[in-house]
């Protein structure tokens, strides 16, 4: 596999790449991937960063330390970094003769269908100009109800709405490892994942590093989204100079394969929902009615689990809670729970109002 195969690119950058222990910019590093970049430009890749950082540059510009800050002050200090994180970009992106732009992303602007496309009309066009999309979260307003809360699950989002062919996620490991390559020197890099399975997940520490909100199971979160929406996803060491070139040459990195090929883009954002509101458990029937395309109707609903509204991002489950598919519901958790186990036919008679005959329409429905 070849990065210069791949057209559209976003490459994810943690705050533990950028920012040094002492919370200042690493100026040679960025200088550096900046002609990294300038590299793909020549060669037309289209490329979307996201970016971590503010945070900790901004704890760094008023002497404090990251450590234990609450919500508030961390969306007050994030205001103040971003904009020491986007002159930063700008006075080396500048010498590379590369425009940048600036986009802050919540987790509603990705999850609500609507606010999605205005964002990847936003970032088509800005790509279209030979502009460089910077997109960060808005720490500034999220709270920890509504945040993503890490910059990789973002990135992942993003690379899913735009339909780019891969996502590379800069990380302080050479990519996922069979065990702690901190602590066991013996430990193997695994080089191909195609399906991401409960070994694959025993390998993802939940550890954080100074500044990052992640750890490798925030990588193998992502890694699902762009399987799930038919993109490639690339883990792989950002600390060295020029780290792009570095993997293109070396190949030293984790590559995470599509489980399926593209979908249209609807369905892409359905498939990539970080924050299903709930889940519906099934009946083996109705699994086997999802698998031939058919519609999600109430008879093989089994049980819910969550409280979502209509319109919502639900989970599909077997009874033996695998996840089989995800979609949009016609209707709330709490009617569901009326209607659940019984002929469609008979939802007028138990809700006393019409309503549509799926709890889930194959349209809104994409399997797992």
């Amino acid at each position: 596999m070849q990065i210069d195969k791949f057209k559209k690119i976003v490459i994810k950058i943690g705050s533990s790449i950028l920012v040094d222990k002492k919370g200042k910019p690493k100026n040679i590093w960025l200088k550096e991937f900046a002609k990294d970049i300038k590299n793909l430009i020549r060669k037309k890749k289209q490329i979307v960063i996201v970016s971590s950082g503010a945070i900790a540059i901004g704890c760094e510009y008023l002497g404090i330390k990251k450590k234990d800050l609450k919500v508030d002050k961390s969306q007050a200090i994030a205001s103040i970094g971003q904009i020491e994180l986007m002159d930063f970009y700008k006075k080396i992106f500048n010498k590379q003769k590369i425009k940048i732009s600036q986009i802050l992303l919540t987790l509603d602007d990705t999850e609500q269908r609507r606010r999605s496309i205005n964002a990847k009309r936003t970032i088509d066009n800005l790509l279209t100009m030979g502009v460089i999309p910077i997109v960060n979260e808005n720490d500034t307003t999220a709270t920890t109800e509504i945040k993503y809360g890490d910059n990789d699950r973002l990135a992942a989002r993003v690379s899913q709405i735009i339909s780019a062919d891969c996502l590379i996620l800069l990380s302080d490991v050479n990519g996922l490892y069979t065990t702690n390559p901190k602590k066991n020197k013996q430990t193997k890099l695994i080089k191909t994942v195609k399906d991401i399975d409960e070994n694959i997940k025993k390998y993802a520490t939940k550890k954080e590093n100074f500044y990052g909100s992640g750890g490798m199971k925030t990588k193998i979160e992502a890694a699902q989204i762009c399987q799930l929406s038919g993109s490639y996803m690339i883990i792989a060491n950002g600390n060295p100079l020029n780290p792009i070139k570095k993997i293109i040459k070396n190949k030293k990195c984790t590559w995470f394969l599509p489980k399926i090929s593209k979908l249209d883009a609807r369905k892409q954002w359905i498939i990539g929902s970080v924050a299903p509101k709930g889940e519906v458990i099934i009946d083996h029937g109705a699994v086997k009615a999802i698998i031939n395309g058919k519609s999600l109707l109430p008879a093989g609903v089994k049980k819910i689990n969550g409280n979502f509204k209509k319109g919502d991002h639900i989970l599909v489950k077997d009874e033996d809670f695998i996840e089989r598919a995800r979609g949009l519901t016609s209707f709330s958790s709490t009617e569901v729970d009326k209607i659940k186990g019984s002929h469609s036919s008979n939802i007028k008679k138990i809700l006393g109002y019409s309503s549509r005959e799926e709890i889930i329409h194959k349209d809104d429905l994409v399997k797992v």
